[in-house]
């Protein structure tokens, strides 16, 4: 299942990307293979509840963002993966993933480096990684949904019609 979810406005946004999928599959060879090969500015970690608590089923929190600074790592390490713990097991807990000792997330997170704002941050995150694992099991956006919404835009950019 793959989801996808922007969530708040301004740096402190979340745009949050998912792919879940069986630990013995695909998604389980990109989880490891990721895990082990981080790159400058791009440590992936696993993502924790707290200390010696993993969440479930097991995620893997991937930056998008370079870290730029401490404290933008900071808001990566503490908030946005504060978020993400808590978006997942909200799905969990409302039945958006079932069966979490076969599966693995992947989850992809941008944190603005101009983000300034842990406890917005924290929010704008566990709403995106939520919706995107909701939109994921619902197999959202339709190819017809996504044909009626061109020309594209984000918060970026809006393609002219």
């Amino acid at each position: 299942q793959i989801g996808e979810a922007f969530i708040g406005s301004g740096p402190n946004a979340a745009h949050i990307n998912t792919v879940l999928g069986h630990r013995d599959g695909p998604a389980g060879t990109a989880w490891a293979t990721s895990l082990a090969t981080p790159t400058p500015g791009h440590q992936r970690f696993a993502v924790i509840v707290r200390p010696g608590v993993p969440v479930q089923p097991p995620t893997l929190f991937v930056n998008k963002a370079t870290f730029v600074s401490d404290d933008h790592g900071l808001l990566h390490w503490g908030p946005a993966q504060a978020g993400v713990a808590t978006g997942v097991t909200r799905a969990l807990r409302e039945g958006v993933i079932s069966d979490p000792e076969d599966l693995v997330l992947i989850c992809a997170v941008w944190v603005n480096p101009e983000a300034f704002d842990g406890d917005e941050v924290y929010r704008n995150n566990a709403e995106a990684a939520f919706v995107a694992l909701t939109r994921g099991a619902r197999g959202e956006p339709t190819a017809q949904e996504i044909g009626e919404s061109l020309p594209p835009s984000n918060p970026f950019y809006t393609a002219p019609e």
